[in-house]
Formats: structure tokens, sequence, C-alpha cells
């Protein structure tokens, strides 16, 4: 198996305290940082995270002619006056979008603007299946004409007569619906597109480009409307803090019993994800825009009126987040009581418990997408061992099962952590955690 360079050191068992800010949202991120490609003007943009994908993806901004320059740690200035729509041919162009499964959002942008894209099949996250389909489909309906080389893998779209027209997704993808506005919002005419994403990452994209110009209706429902505009201008656009940060950040003072101040949390962006939570027996408070984490020796798991057991599900937005099921699986081993977590989204994001197992947690995996998880009540901790991480979710998952074990914690491809938290051992240091990145 191969494993990354970076390997966190995990000395588990000590208890934290402090404040702690989320970074901007990861996956409103990559939508955005691509929707300044659909104008020639300055785009300013904050709070933007320090990581890996997110620096990738304006590495490959610039690769194709956009004018960056940094204002500060999380703010930067876009001009994608000069775009060199030739660079998509050249073998570093598929060097940096095939590791970069955010690249597809180029297209939506490159199409309303220039009629034309082409990219490599984009690389990621190994948690299954991941379709494009729904992105392809939606650039078909607006008339663009695409083929596959199944030689070279590379995906040909031209697209010079985009006109509006009515679109129905086959699945609610919140890159897709983001990736066929960006096309759409220069289209010729009305688009309406029906079972779209309409998660808030959607709905800040939507806000952005009505500032820059663009007449979109319908954000936060999952029918929105389009009518094309000529042109669109510049604009500045503030990321959301990281939900699944903020979850993570929960979960963490559950487990390791700490008493902790999440800031800045915009909860009113925060859907399900306090109330879920609540229900594993997680106690907060909420103080303004911050969430106030009290020191709990134990937590308890609801259950059903009924008093059947519980069941922790994901689904789209404004359901929950696919993304905190596995620090909801986590954070349950060390509750009191039994749930049951249904992954409906990607089917193999639960693999990773033979981790947890190998920690003495008591999971039973039903299926590849099931998982029932009894809850030891913290009467026996979990230990620490050495693992891989298998995916940027699973990874701070197990990072968070080290910080509550007893002993000492080898957390390998650290990598795949950076991809989607920024400085997470040094935050987390500050707050008192035993942490070391070993390289």
């Amino acid at each position: 198996m191969e494993t990354g360079k970076i390997v966190f050191e995990v000395e588990g068992g000590h208890e934290l305290k402090g404040e702690i800010t989320p970074q901007g949202a990861k996956n409103e991120s990559l939508q955005i940082l691509c929707a300044v490609l659909l104008t020639e003007e300055k785009v300013t943009i904050n709070n933007v995270p320090d990581i890996r994908d997110v620096n990738k993806l304006i590495g490959l901004l610039k690769s194709i002619g956009v004018q960056i320059k940094q204002k500060g740690p999380s703010s930067y200035e876009f001009i994608a006056k000069d775009i060199d729509i030739h660079y998509l041919e050249t073998p570093d162009f598929e060097q940096q979008a095939a590791s970069l499964r955010g690249s597809i959002m180029i297209l939506g942008p490159l199409l309303a603007r220039f009629g034309q894209a082409k990219i490599p099949r984009p690389g990621g996250d190994k948690i299954g299946r991941r379709r494009l389909d729904t992105h392809f489909l939606g650039f078909q309906k607006l008339g663009a004409r695409f083929n596959f080389d199944a030689d070279n893998h590379f995906y040909n779209i031209d697209a010079h007569n985009l006109h509006g027209t009515y679109i129905l997704l086959d699945e609610p993808s919140v890159t897709g619906t983001a990736n066929i506005i960006m096309a759409a919002v220069l289209a010729n005419g009305k688009t309406t597109i029906y079972n779209a994403a309409c998660e808030p990452y959607i709905q800040q994209l939507c806000r952005m480009l009505n500032r820059m110009g663009a007449n979109i209706g319908g954000a936060g429902s999952n029918l929105l409307t389009i009518e094309g505009v000529s042109q669109l201008g510049g604009t500045t656009h503030t990321m959301l803090p990281d939900m699944i940060e903020i979850g993570s950040f929960i979960g963490m003072a559950a487990m390791t019993a700490s008493e902790i101040t999440i800031k800045n949390a915009r909860i009113d962006q925060l859907g399900l994800i306090p109330s879920v939570f609540q229900k594993l027996g997680i106690q907060m408070e909420f103080k303004d825009d911050d969430i106030f984490i009290p020191k709990q020796e134990s937590y308890e798991i609801d259950r059903f009126i009924d008093g059947s057991m519980l069941t922790v599900a994901d689904g789209p937005w404004p359901l929950f987040t696919p993304d905190l099921l596995s620090i909801v699986l986590v954070v349950a081993t060390q509750a009191n009581g039994t749930v049951l977590v249904h992954q409906k989204m990607f089917e193999s994001r639960l693999f990773f418990v033979d981790k947890l197992i190998d920690m003495g947690a008591q999971i039973i995996l039903c299926d590849p997408h099931r998982a029932t998880v009894i809850g030891l009540n913290k009467q026996i901790p979990l230990k620490g061992i050495k693992m891989t991480s298998p995916d940027i979710r699973a990874g701070v998952s197990l990072l968070i099962a080290a910080l509550s074990a007893s002993g000492t914690s080898m957390i390998y491809n650290g990598e795949q952590i950076d991809r989607g938290y920024q400085y997470i051992d040094q935050r987390l240091r500050a707050l008192g955690a035993k942490i070391k990145r070993v390289e």
C-alpha cells in the first residue's frame, strides 16, 4: 500500500481547551474561485482556506492566465483578462487537472466565456464512484457538443452556441449544479434547473454571480431560473466558514471531554448539523455567532420517540451532509448508546471503520452503506495504533479518534488531511493537543 510522506503523530488522552476559528469553506471555494473566469474585471475573494486542493486550483488558474495577487493571509485578487485557452492542450495542464477533482469546475465558466474547453478525467478522493454525467448532460442540454477521447482520457467540448433550456438534473449534484449555473449565466435566453442542489455553497455562488450582474432566481430552492446576460463585472466575495470543520470540532470537543468555543460559525448556515450532534447527546450553547461546547464527561445518544434506535443518515441539502457522517460514527464510539449510521450517497466511505475496530471501537459494518456503532460510554478508551488515512473526511475522523485514545497513534498519508484542513496540527496544538507532523 503506497502511503504519502506526511505522518501525524498523536498522543491521545489530553483534554483540550480554548477557542478555534473555522477556515473558509473548502467546498465553496472550489466553485467560487472558478467563477472568476466569467469576467475580465477584478474579483476579490476573502476567507480563502490555505489547503492543498484550493492552492492547486489557484495554481491552475494562474497557469491558464489569471493574474493573481495575494492581499492577505486569506484574501486574493483575480483578474481573468488574458486567458490562454490553448494551455488546456498541454501536458502540464493534463497533469495539473488530473490531480485535482475540483478542476472540473473550470469547464462551465470557460464554455460560457470562450465557447470551448477540454479536460482530462479528474482525480480526487477514493470514496467510490463519483459520476461526472450530471455536468456533461447539463452542458449538452445548453447546446454544447462533447466527445470523450478514450485514448488519452480527455473530454473535448465545443459550446459556441449556448442557449437557455429546461434541465431536470438526474441527481442534485453540488458541483454539477454550480458548473451548469456558470455555463448558463452568459447563455442566450432563460435556463431552468430543476432538482438543483441548494447547499449554502450554491446559494453563495448565486449571490456572488448576481452581484456580478447575473440574473439568477430561486437560490436556496431546488428550482433555479437563470436569465442569460451578455457579460459580467467584478465583485468582492467572502466565503462562509467550513461547516465540515465546525462539525469536526463539535465532535472533537465531546470525545476529548473538552471545553471549546467555535468562533464565527455562521450558525444560520449550518442546517441540521448542530441538531444531529445534539441527538448524540452533545451539549452546546449558541452565543451570538459562536458555538460553546461545555466539558462533558459522558454523552448519551437519543432514541426516537417510540423508543427505537437512532439512525443518522445523509442526503442532499437541507438533509445532513455526507461529509460529516464519518465524524458522527467516530463520536458515537464513545457515546452511551447505539446508533445506526447510514451512508446513502457514497459507497466506500465507511470502509475506514476497520481502523476504529483495531482501536477497540464496537462497530458492526453491515454493508458498504451501513454501520451500527455501540457506544462504550468512555468506559474503555480507544487505544492508539498505526493507521493510514483513505480520504479527507475519514482522515480527520481518525485524527479525532487518536486525540481521544490512550497511547500514541501514527496517521500515515497525512496529505489527505492537508487537502481539506488548513494547519490542522498547529491549530489543535493551540488548544493543547499533543500532535506532531513528521515528514
